[in-house]
């Protein structure tokens, strides 16, 4: 059976009679259906209340030859399903309010419980250098273990203030590290080293002198050999740790290339492990994103479009591609416009939908506290036009998305957005 043709009118040619098909997710409208006929005035102005431009009409499913006027008993009956159907709007989006907040909670609550394991690494990795080793196991295997349950884990964007850069690197590293692995096949121990080696590949750092610790384009020469040191420091102290021989060799590589333009041994590509690549790919990517001094900052997707457009030789191709399609064309962070004008601010993805992130919309008559995520994949008429820097959002939007100056990645499983499709009329 074939659909009846429809054709898209402007809001404004609505009228009592026509059969409208509204291309929203459910929770983006107070109707029972997406595909109903106008009876009422009321319903042209909710729906012209969506901010829609036009909407699709069903002229064979239509009913415009009545010119009389709808009787009272079916103007109350409509008044009191539309007043019925808001209830119950109102209903589920304060419920899906309060999952998405507990979601990002629980989310931001295990960074902060890394962020706390990796602080207290560095106050006693020295004199107990094993039982820091078993903790960080611990944790890593924990991490390894949700992402291996039902479902794929979608990288999360959390709040701006979740702790400070020297304890958020080694989270975030670790964090995507661990995503990547898994999708490029990395299981068992593999991804167990690549995991502790993420974690842990900046603590040769602790026996630097402070203003070497952090890479700066103002080093000097001795600086940078300096610098390079804490390579070799955290492998020996990784070596104290009794780490396996995976675990060492990534940690020894993470900042290796693969044109050989890496330190401290640049060894030729080919010689690089899979966890080593990885680890390297990310770091720099964090390092791009989350610098020590905030104004060199890149947005995500310009990290991103640095590393394919001009770094590419430096890295794993395979690693870099699937890294891509990890983070989406838009990763978390990203300021966005979409193509009704809107502008939003991506919250998470994964890679079944590199183009289709889930997003927090600017929308001036909801608080922002209330905002849904809005889930792209399921908005066919919804899209992204273009990334943009936050300082070149409208001063409305840039304090209504409050786009993050520090960039901090978790996991999660990527159900059901809050706001998504629904099934299709007629569909099962």
């Amino acid at each position: 059976m074939q659909n009846s043709p429809s054709e898209l009118i402007n809001v404004s040619e609505l009228r009592t009679g026509m059969f409208v098909e509204l291309e929203l997710g459910w929770m983006a409208h107070p109707f029972p259906t997406g595909s109903f006929r106008i009876s009422s005035d009321k319903q042209i102005e909710t729906i012209r209340g969506l901010g829609l431009k036009q909407v699709r009409y069903v002229p064979a499913k239509s009913d415009l030859g009545q010119e009389d006027l709808p009787s009272p008993s079916a103007v109350a009956q409509d008044a009191a399903q539309a007043q019925a159907s808001e209830r119950e709007f109102r209903k589920r989006r304060a419920a899906l309010i309060v999952a998405q907040q507990r979601s990002l909670r629980d989310c931001e609550q295990k960074f902060g419980l890394a962020q706390q394991q990796y602080r207290q690494v560095r106050e006693q990795v020295l004199e107990q250098p094993l039982v820091v080793r078993d903790q960080c196991l611990a944790m890593i295997a924990g991490f390894i273990a949700v992402m291996a349950c039902d479902g794929e884990s979608a990288i999360r964007l959390l709040s701006e203030n979740v702790g400070e850069r020297t304890a958020m690197h080694p989270v975030n590293v670790t964090v995507m590290s661990l995503l990547l692995g898994k999708a490029m096949g990395l299981a068992g121990p593999d991804l167990l080293d690549l995991g502790v080696a993420a974690f842990l590949h900046d603590i040769g750092k602790l026996q630097l002198l402070p203003r070497v610790r952090y890479f700066e384009d103002s080093f000097s020469i001795d600086d940078f050999k300096q610098y390079q040191e804490h390579v070799n420091k955290g492998v020996a102290m990784a070596n104290r740790m009794q780490l396996s021989e995976g675990a060492l060799m990534a940690m020894a590589q993470h900042h290796e290339l693969m044109d050989g333009s890496g330190f401290p041994m640049r060894p030729a590509g080919g010689e690089l492990t899979l966890p080593g690549r990885i680890l390297a790919l990310i770091n720099r990517y964090d390092n791009l994103c989350n610098p020590v001094r905030l104004a060199t900052a890149l947005t995500p997707h310009e990290a991103l479009s640095l590393l394919f457009s001009q770094q590419k030789a430096r890295y794993d191709n395979v690693a870099l591609s699937a890294f891509i399609r990890m983070m989406g064309v838009y990763p978390p962070g990203s300021a966005v416009q979409l193509i009704d004008g809107r502008f939003a601010l991506v919250v998470s993805v994964n890679s079944a939908r590199p183009l289709k992130p889930r997003v927090i919309v600017h929308e001036p008559s909801v608080p922002k506290h209330e905002a849904l995520i809005l889930d792209l994949e399921n908005q066919p008429g919804i899209g992204i036009r273009r990334s943009l820097k936050p300082a070149n959002l409208p001063a409305d939007a840039l304090d209504y998305l409050g786009p993050r100056q520090r960039i901090a990645y978790f996991f999660e499983n990527s159900g059901p957005a809050p706001l998504d499709g629904g099934q299709e009329e007629g569909q099962g």
